[in-house]
């Protein structure tokens, strides 16, 4: 078995909210020295058997009409081993 690893971002550009309130909390909760802070998706995708070209094409196909939205976010795609 694999898992595929598809971690989604807002670009940079693009305001970020979620993580503005984040970064206002590490203050107000005495966390000093966080310069900012962003906030994505990650989805961990197990496969059954092994993460082919094939079958990471069709994860990065899901990944450009499904997962991400390609107007305001990009996003990273690698295999890992599954535990």
């Amino acid at each position: 078995m694999a898992r595929v690893v598809v971690d989604v971002m807002l670009k940079p550009e693009i305001l970020d909210p979620q993580g503005k309130a984040v970064h206002g909390a590490f203050g107000r909760l005495g966390f000093d020295g966080v310069a900012d802070v962003r906030q994505g998706k990650r989805f961990e995708i197990t496969l059954d058997g092994e993460a082919t070209e094939e079958r990471v094409a069709e994860i990065r196909k899901a990944a450009d009409t499904l997962l991400a939205n390609p107007v305001i976010e990009d996003y990273t795609l690698h295999v890992e081993d599954a535990q």
